[in-house]
């Protein structure tokens, strides 16, 4: 069965199987970005519309920037997994999943073509527009799934997204050779205000004050999303700047 896409920018309709209706009569209040991993975007939507596979999503676009629908917006697609943001483990039910084709880390990672980055702005605005999606919830497969998930990875561009006005981004701190940061074990005011941060933003992280392995975890998502230039897990002077200054602007934002 097919389906009306939801928007004029759809180039195919390829109906998945794996959807069902959004519980609680939830509304999509986030947009979240993968990477397909796979070796062509074929493959891709042929794999997210098996009922086998047990995924899908909503959308997936192509290296040369063509947008296929797999499930209508108003319906629950299966691409977030286990996951959380700001107190919401059913991200599922709350959100739009965009597909990007790309082989990911294991296959070469290579960067996302100028003519994909396009499409993704187009279908993102049009979506946000649409849904009033706030900045601060179009988030990255590893901001909701930590450790699990690293996708679309640090070579994804989210401040070009952010100069056409989507999602939050703020300037990082520099990186600087001689700031090893803190790492596993370490424990302080330092490492619990950082968690206290994380979690303010909508990280799932305990503020215990002990850099422990799901913190390195957050951390590293935080950085895949904010801070690209060192993905580490380590806490140094950079992220924790970087982190101040992206949950003082998503204050801002909520108080404007």
């Amino acid at each position: 069965m097919t389906f009306k896409p939801d928007t004029p920018l759809v180039n195919a309709v390829h109906p998945a199987r794996n959807h069902e209706p959004r519980r609680g009569g939830a509304k999509a209040s986030i947009l979240v970005l993968h990477y397909t991993g796979m070796l062509s975007a074929e493959k891709a939507i042929d794999w997210l519309a098996r009922p086998e596979s047990g995924v899908s999503c909503h959308y997936v676009i192509d290296e040369r920037g063509r947008i296929t629908q797999l499930v209508r917006e108003d319906l629950r697609a299966w691409h977030a997994g286990a996951s959380y943001w700001r107190g919401e483990t059913d991200i599922n039910s709350h959100s739009i999943g965009i597909e990007i084709h790309n082989p990911g880390h294991q296959l070469g990672y290579p960067e996302f073509p100028a003519k994909q980055m396009k499409a993704v702005i187009a279908l993102s605005t049009d979506i946000v527009r649409r849904h009033h999606i706030a900045p601060d919830n179009i988030l990255a497969h590893s901001d909701v799934a930590p450790g699990r998930k690293i996708d679309p990875g640090e070579k994804f561009n989210w401040l070009q997204l952010a100069k056409e006005g989507l999602g939050l981004w703020v300037r990082p701190l520099p990186v600087r050779a001689d700031d090893p940061g803190l790492g596993l074990g370490a424990e302080g005011p330092a490492v619990l205000a950082a968690q206290q941060n994380l979690a303010a933003y909508g990280y799932d992280v305990d503020a215990n004050g002990r850099l422990d392995a799901d913190t390195e975890k957050v951390l590293k998502a935080f950085q895949l999303h904010f801070r690209p230039r060192r993905v580490d897990g380590r806490l140094d002077r950079s992220t924790e700047v970087t982190l101040e200054r992206l949950l003082e602007a998503s204050r801002r934002r909520a108080a404007a």
